[in-house]
Order: structure tokens, then sequence, then C-alpha cells
């Protein structure tokens, strides 16, 4: 029991106007009873608050990795060197102008010099277009890191360093490698890929209606090509024909200085606005016989091309949904709705859970896919395989992304609008879901669905 003496020492040590402050905001009698009744373990948990309280920092939030389970940490040193020399590029280069140029429907070719400072070509091929011992692998990787900026500026390098330089590296001759490869890899020379038609897409492998017929030591080639990535500014178009005396399909390395080369460039497009897509129409179009792909002779060729690249375009997918989770994770520690970040209620925490995991899932899924490539073990199923994962499980994680930011989030200034759109088109070019799970239908049942 408190002696008179003490209560007297306590009321001496009591800053009266502070407990008159106290008393003006709450129930003091009734906050002593409270009080009175803990025990002792109780307030010494409550002292501990109150005098931590005031100087307590707020905990540093974590930066958003959508590297969860660091496939970083897999990757050799000079894959990594690689890795931080693309993020570096498209973070400073890319970002600061990607919604400008989306917006725009143009791509920024003052982009082209800075890519070739980067070299990063000849860190997936050597001087006569073979690929190097670890070439999937860091292709991937930069895919992925330039998608999780933009996807069109993946595309872009995609379509040059991808099905343009791989269709002269397994169509050309030893000449028209000498002479085109050392090009495509300083990036001297834009190239692009003639292969979808008007009324021609995933039937290509026989209902192209392109033709090409040999006069002499010339070809005359006659037709459309549409959805041409880089089209509207390369230097060359690898053009894909159907022979009319064989009918056979022939490779042709287009030079776009060719007076019968017309292109227009697509207009109305609402995902990967950024790459120039161009409706290419040859009319009596004369290629010399030196510019025919000497070992491209028939659709098999083209086909390995297409086999050689659909690897990246599933990087592709995790790089954009990569990115529009990173962008949802960021939003949600700063945005602020009933008094808190939205960060801390429960139903974004989830959206925010199943779009890592889905980000996680495609990542180890693709590193494997490139592994066998590089091994030479990958089989058309397993790319078809990843492609049609990765396109679908890219589509729901930017539809979250998207949800995550509300309202908001259809302004390009978010991004994920931009990841949004983008996807669209991932999901269709490269081979589109249903014909890649026809494949990989075939290949697990024995049976052919194909019509």
């Amino acid at each position: 029991m408190t002696q008179p003496h003490d209560l007297m020492s306590l009321m001496s040590r009591l800053d009266m106007q502070k407990l008159a402050q106290v008393a003006s905001k709450v129930d003091l009698p009734a906050l002593l009873e409270a009080a009175a009744n803990l025990d002792e373990s109780q307030l010494k948990q409550l002292t501990k608050l109150l005098q931590g309280g005031g100087n307590r920092k707020a905990a540093k939030l974590p930066e958003p990795n959508g590297d969860f389970f660091d496939i970083a940490g897999t990757l050799t040193e000079r894959q990594r060197d690689i890795q931080r020399r693309v993020r570096h590029f498209m973070e400073t280069e890319v970002a600061p102008i990607a919604n400008e140029y989306w917006s725009r429907d143009e791509f920024p070719k003052q982009l082209i010099p800075k890519f070739q400072e980067l070299n990063l070509i000849r860190e997936i091929y050597d001087e006569t277009g073979s690929r190097r011992e670890d070439a999937s692998v860091v292709e991937g990787i930069v895919t992925m890191e330039m998608a999780r900026v933009d996807v069109s500026t993946a595309t872009f390098f995609g379509v040059h360093s991808g099905l343009a330089l791989v269709s002269i590296a397994l169509g050309g001759s030893e000449e028209q490698k000498r002479e085109w490869i050392p090009k495509i890899l300083d990036m001297s020379v834009i190239g692009a890929f003639g292969l979808t038609e008007p009324d021609v897409g995933s039937a290509a492998a026989g209902g192209l209606t392109t033709t090409c017929r040999r006069e002499g030591d010339t070809w005359i080639l006659d037709g459309q090509k549409k959805w041409i990535g880089n089209a509207t500014f390369a230097d060359f178009v690898v053009i894909w024909a159907r022979d009319v005396d064989d009918d056979q399909v022939k490779g042709f390395i287009l030079r776009t200085d060719n007076p019968a080369y017309h292109v227009e460039k697509i207009q109305g497009k609402v995902a990967l606005r950024m790459v120039e897509n161009g409706l290419i129409t040859l009319r009596g179009c004369r290629v010399p016989e030196s510019d025919r792909l000497q070992q491209a002779n028939n659709f098999r060729l083209t086909a390995d091309v297409l086999r050689a690249t659909r690897a990246g375009v599933a990087w592709q997918g995790v790089g954009c949904a990569m990115g529009a989770y990173e962008k949802s994770l960021k939003y949600a520690q700063t945005r602020d709705q009933f008094g808190k970040k939205i960060a801390n209620f429960q139903l974004v925490q989830n959206l925010l859970v199943h779009m890592l995991a889905n980000v996680t899932a495609m990542q180890t899924m693709c590193l494997r896919l490139s592994q066998l490539q590089d091994a030479g073990q990958m089989r058309d199923e397993h790319a078809s395989l990843a492609k049609v994962y990765t396109a679908a499980t890219c589509r729901a994680t930017v539809a979250l992304a998207r949800e995550v930011h509300g309202g908001n989030g259809i302004l390009l200034e978010h991004h994920v609008i931009r990841f949004f759109m983008d996807t669209e088109a991932i999901y269709s070019y490269e081979g589109t879901n249903e014909i890649n799970t026809l494949v990989v239908g075939r290949a697990i049942t024995g049976f052919s669905a194909f019509v």
C-alpha cells in the first residue's frame, strides 16, 4: 500500500500540464483503472512499448525483387555480368523513354548505336554465326532483362539477333555468312524476318502464297508479308517464298534498297507499339541467285529457325511478368488508402504472392529449357510447352498487376498497362498457344490433332 510520503513524492515528479493534456484526450480515471488491473508482465510490455515508441524508426521496406528463388545465383560470373549490363542499359536508356515512344507508335532508333556499344550478340554467337556453349542461357537472361522493362525492345532485338541472324546462319552459304554475320553482330545492318502473310499465319508450313520463280541468275518474288517487325527501317529482310517450279519454300536475303521493295507501317496496334511492324508488298521483285539462301530449300529449314528462337519468346513472357510484379509491389508499398499502405491489406498481398509464384515458376521452367537447348537436348515439344505456359501465365500475371493498381492501372505512367497490352502479342506470335498446345499434345499422346 502506498504511504502518504510516497504519494507526495510521486506527485512532485508528475508534469501536471502533460497530465492535463492526457486527460483532455482520454478518460484518465478509466485509463488508470485499466492500468491498475494489468499484471506485472503486461505492465512491462506496456512500459517497453511507451519507452521505445517515440524513438522507433520505420523499418526499411524490402526492395521489389522478381528473382525470389535467386536464379541469378545459378549463373556464371560472365553471365551475371551480362545481366547487370543489360539491366543498367534498360533502366537508364530505355525506361525513361519507353512510354513516350509506345504512345508515338515508333521505335527509338537512337538506341541502335547504344545497342552496338553493348555488343550483346557476340555474347551469344561467334563470328561464324555458331552459338556459344551457353548461348541459350545468356539469350534467355538478356531477353528477360529487356522485357522486364519493355517487351518491344526485346522483340526488336530478338527479330534481328534471332530470326534474321539464325536464318542466315542455318540457311546461308559460307560466302553469305562471311558477308552478313559480322555486320549483324555489329548491328551495322538491321535485319527482319518475313514469313507471315495477310492470309497466312499458323498455316505457313503448307500455305505460303508469296511465290518465287527463277529466270537465269535472278529470282522473281511476288506477294505480301504482314506483321514484319523492323521492316520499316531494316537494311535487309529474310523473305520466305514458295517456288512455283518445285512447290518448295525457299529463303532470300532481300536488301531493302531494292526498288521493288515496298513497305507500309501497320497502324492501329495496341500491343508492342514501339515495334514497327510492316506490310511488305513485292511485285516483280528481282533478287539475284547470290542472295538466295543456299541451304534453305524447303520449310524444314524455316521450322529449324523458328525452333531455335521460340525459347526466347518464352523468356519474353518471364520478363514481362517480372516487370509487372515489381511495379505492382512498389505501388502497393507506396499507395495510401484507408489510412495505410495498400500492401498492408490481405487481398493485395494475395495478389502479389500469386504474381510472384507465377514469375518464379516461369523463370525456373525457362532456365531449364535453355539448359536443355545448350546441351542439344531440347525438342519441339519442350519449347512449345514453355511458350504455352509462359504466355498464358504472363497474361494472368499482368491482369493481377492491373488489379493491384486499380484505376491507376490504365495510365501509362504506372507502366503496367503497357505490359498488359504487350502480353497479347506474346500470346499470339512465334506460334499461337493453340498450335503450340497441339505440338505438345502430339508428343505426349502419340496422336496428331492437327487438321
